[in-house]
């Protein structure tokens, strides 16, 4: 579910860019027309761009789809993060349902039986959640726009060819125009997928009698980094939040249940079925061990120069929650070239 949701936002978000864009691409090549034409085989100076009427009008239109397209994004990601705690939140009942023993009636029955978080919990969650959402977006249009401006005043080498050059700039101020769009998708893919960690974490207090705490838990695959790698299967006191992995991460936590014994269940209880990262990234392909690691975290994973726990760190992010992200590169190759005796 949270993985259609980001999906769809991301597919909402990216046509909603490209028609904006394609509304106002003329509006830039016209503008840089004439800015080639006022400096007469030069590019003109910072003032000439910021005087050049056709420029500033380009660079207002572009606001305005802009501060449209922000808006959108916001309205879009607060609906989707509060379908995503309310669903998580569900969810979580079923999941701590198949870690206890079967028993009279069916799985959903004792679903069921578990205590739902308060509408009053869920409705807090959303609410900091779209606070969150609200402040991070406001700037988005406007720095967009900055970096449109900058674009058109850097200039290009107008040389022989003024056609080439125009289209040249065109295309940077459009990456510039997209840079909007890239802040957008990584505030879509982080907000929606921590309101849903919000929810699970609300319906797991609300179970705080029979779980034990959570387990850091995610895809075991070559698109997941280092750092996640290296915390999957880890588990933490149902008071710490989580998983606190980078933006965009796609990390989940999933309860755990106290022992069968101490909840009064006289039987054997079987191993954990969640398969452990270190001898699943054994049995992947070089190919898919270098994707995830990179060269040099490889070779000094390979040798002992690092452990596994060494892969991640926590990154402080202004404007946003503390994260665990990879450790950086030249990190490790100061670890390689002075190794711990």
């Amino acid at each position: 579910m949270i993985t259609s949701l980001t999906n769809q936002a991301t597919r909402d978000l990216v046509k909603a860019w490209v028609r904006a864009w394609d509304e106002i691409e003329s509006e830039f090549t016209a503008a840089v027309d004439q800015l080639l034409a006022v400096g007469a085989g030069e590019w003109p100076t910072r003032s000439q761009v910021l005087r050049a009427s056709r420029a500033q009008h380009a660079l207002d239109v572009a606001l305005d789809r802009l501060e449209g397209l922000s808006d959108m994004a916001g309205v879009l990601v607060v609906k989707d993060a509060g379908e995503a705690v309310g669903a998580a939140a569900d969810f979580q009942s079923r999941i701590i349902a198949s870690q206890l023993p079967p028993g009279p009636g069916s799985r959903a029955d004792l679903a069921a039986s578990f205590d739902r978080v308060n509408e009053d919990a869920i409705d807090a969650i959303v609410e900091r959640t779209t606070e969150h959402i609200e402040s991070t977006r406001r700037p988005l249009a406007r720095t967009a726009q900055e970096a449109m401006q900058r674009e058109l005043i850097r200039g290009v080498s107008v040389g022989t060819n003024p056609r080439v050059a125009a289209r040249a700039m065109v295309r940077r101020v459009e990456g510039a125009f997209n840079g909007g769009l890239n802040r957008a998708l990584v505030l879509a893919r982080t907000e929606i997928v921590d309101a849903h960690r919000s929810g699970a974490a609300a319906a797991h207090w609300a179970n705080a009698d029979v779980l034990s705490g959570w387990q850091w838990i995610c895809a075991l695959d070559k698109r997941t980094c280092a750092s996640c790698w290296s915390k999957h299967g880890n588990e933490y006191p149902l008071e710490m939040p989580g998983p606190d992995d980078h933006q965009q991460g796609r990390c989940a936590r999933m309860p755990v249940t106290k022992p069968w014994s101490e909840l009064g269940f006289d039987i054997p209880e079987p191993p954990s079925v969640v398969p452990d990262a270190q001898q699943t990234f054994a049995r992947l392909s070089k190919a898919d061990q270098l994707a995830v690691m990179g060269p040099v975290r490889l070779h000094a994973l390979n040798t002992g120069a690092i452990g596994w726990d060494d892969l991640s760190m926590l990154r402080h992010t202004y404007g946003w929650r503390s994260s665990w992200a990879p450790r950086p590169v030249r990190q490790i190759r100061r670890q390689l070239l002075n190794p711990v005796r």
